[in-house]
């Protein structure tokens, strides 16, 4: 569209010289709201990581699951739920759509390992109730699951990952979190969030922030679930 174009072009180039002018005449406060107004020709993400995660994001239906507390790991269950009935309605497999399930907040110990769980209180921490103990978890209640854990089967993060579902986890929270579990411990905050890091199961991705992951995933075309 030609008249698209000259506009656009006109545009830059309006805004361009009005920046400038305000420049000049000493209105420092306008320029730079004026120049973020200019059009960009394209955006340069300074997470390469991140953005090749999020172009995983390709299948026919697509969905995420907003997971900001534990809710007993439904969101996980949710998940297989979505891939099962996607599949039976439409033929599809589970590698044809697109799963992705962003740990934030409070929600963030299912993206470990049960080293972490049993080394950290993560259960009495973030109230998460073993199922089968009835008492606070200290192992991932949804890894490493067995026949008969859940009337579903194949609800596991591993499981999920393994199927090509993609999980994020918050580096704020990861790093907000750590921090208060390393001060009722009395250690280095650092130390135990790098602690956490070495103990995510294979595959999931440390996201720059759990909000922003929702948003990207969003914008790739995901419907939205709030699953915590």
């Amino acid at each position: 569209m030609p008249e698209l174009t000259t506009f656009t072009t006109h545009r830059r180039g309006f805004l361009g010289r009005l920046a400038a002018g305000a420049a000049a005449f000493g209105l420092g406060g306008v320029v730079s709201p004026l120049r973020a107004a200019q059009p960009r020709s394209h955006e340069v993400s300074a997470n390469p990581e991140f953005e090749a995660w999020l172009n995983k994001i390709t299948g026919k239906h697509k969905m995420i699951f907003d997971v900001p507390e534990p809710n007993k790991g439904f969101a996980f269950a949710w998940a297989r739920v979505f891939l099962n009935t996607t599949n039976e309605a439409y033929g599809t497999t589970d590698g044809e759509n697109s799963v992705v399930v962003v740990l934030r907040h409070s929600g963030i110990p299912f993206a470990m390992k049960d080293s972490m769980w049993a080394k950290y209180p993560f259960g009495e921490v973030f109230k998460i109730t073993d199922p089968k103990t009835q008492a606070s978890a200290v192992r991932n209640p949804v890894a490493n699951m067995q026949p008969g854990d859940f009337p579903i089967a194949g609800v596991g993060i591993d499981e999920l990952l393994a199927k090509g579902a993609l999980v994020g986890v918050c580096s704020i929270a990861l790093t907000l979190n750590a921090g208060m579990v390393a001060k009722k411990l009395g250690t280095d905050g650092a130390a135990v969030k790098q602690d956490w890091v070495a103990s995510l199961f294979p595959g999931v991705q440390i996201v720059p922030s759990g909000v922003i992951a929702v948003n990207r995933a969003q914008e790739k075309g995901c419907a939205y679930c709030f699953a915590g």
